[in-house]
């Protein structure tokens, strides 16, 4: 377990985060997630900054404002956007050129600049800029980017204010080449960092080269610092991460399943669609304690799905991080009594399972 100090307050680790990409979780008002205990959720660096933009959002008082969240926020550094629309941008040493997909404007995206937004944002963690390599990718490609990633992290750390209440995470990349990992290990944790991320993963490689980079990488990394793997987001594949040292997840799994009418269970995922559901009377999930299933039937939810209703995905978006929630909360309350190991072992086959 660990606690993270921010200026917004304390976060317990391991933690799950939620996405709010334009500053909102999508189908969630602020009050909802208070009311689940959200301790922290993520804004984009790159979407904020093109609409409605960093600067008038620091002139109406800077992103906690703007939004009304007076718990800590994480933004990314806009470094994934290069990663996920690579067809309309440019890597060069200087930085990132880039096409906005709103518009088609033409902007430019640097250590310096990522930094510059983030900070006007006001966020409580924000991250170096780095480049995240595709898979599958070939080694010298892999190579390259990571030791592009380190000379922007170093530039994002001469960017980043020492006065500054925000702390700064350094991004390790290295595809799923070991020596490459150690090597950008190496290279950020050098440079030193208040947290690091371990970045290019979850992008489509095997889940055993993910976690056996996961569990190459963790022992690198300085142990009193949190260690965040960035967009993993299956229940199994969250437990045997924390087995091997993460602290902290994010992922759009839960909210985007929920619009799609994809439910998590402790027994598995319900399409709350198909027609088995029309007449079924019982919860979601009967060993949950969340809003929706104390008071609301699998058959009213499929109805809501059916004609198309948006309460249909708020109350599964209540569910699903309710599921993550408190499965990250049992995982603490294992390991403050000591058991981790003991309810791993009863728990992970269960989720590898329900989630194959």
């Amino acid at each position: 377990m660990g606690e993270i100090s921010t200026s917004h307050g304390k976060i317990f680790t391991p933690v799950f985060m939620p996405v709010g990409t334009q500053g909102t979780v999508k189908a969630m008002t602020h009050e909802m997630l208070l009311q689940m205990n959200v301790e922290i959720i993520l804004g984009n660096t790159y979407h904020l900054y093109l609409r409605p933009g960093h600067k008038l959002i620091e002139s109406l008082g800077g992103l906690h404002r703007f939004i009304s969240w007076d718990r800590p926020i994480l933004t990314d550094s806009g470094g994934f956007q290069v990663y996920s629309m690579s067809d309309l941008n440019k890597v060069t040493e200087e930085g990132v050129f880039f096409r906005s997909h709103i518009d088609g404007s033409a902007h430019l995206f640097t250590p310096e600049s990522s930094i510059e937004v983030q900070t006007a944002l006001g966020s409580d963690i924000i991250m170096a800029f780095d480049e995240c390599t595709p898979y599958p990718a070939a080694r010298q490609q892999v190579a390259e980017s990571a030791d592009l990633t380190a000379r922007w992290a170093k530039r994002s750390k001469d960017a980043h204010l020492e006065n500054s209440d925000s702390a700064l995470f350094g991004i390790i990349q290295g595809g799923i080449y070991q020596d490459l990992r150690a090597k950008s290990a190496g290279d950020i944790c050098s440079i030193g960092f208040d947290g690091y991320a371990l970045g290019g993963l979850s992008v489509g490689e095997p889940k055993d080269q993910m976690f056996e980079i996961v569990e190459y990488t963790v022992p690198m990394i300085p142990e009193d610092k949190p260690h965040y793997l960035m967009g993993a987001g299956m229940p199994a594949d969250i437990i045997e991460a924390v087995s091997m040292g993460i602290d902290m997840f994010d992922c759009v799994l839960p909210t985007r399943n929920a619009r799609n009418g994809y439910a998590f269970t402790h027994n598995g995922k319900i399409i709350i669609k198909h027609a088995k559901y029309k007449e079924d009377a019982l919860p979601v999930d009967p060993e949950c304690g969340c809003y929706t299933c104390r008071n609301f039937s699998r058959a009213y939810l499929r109805h809501l799905f059916m004609a198309g209703e948006i309460t249909a995905a708020v109350l599964l978006t209540i569910h699903n991080l309710h599921f993550y929630l408190d499965l990250l909360n049992r995982i603490r309350q294992s390991l403050k009594s000591g058991r981790f190991c003991d309810w791993m072992a009863m728990n992970l086959p269960r989720y590898k399972e329900a989630y194959p």
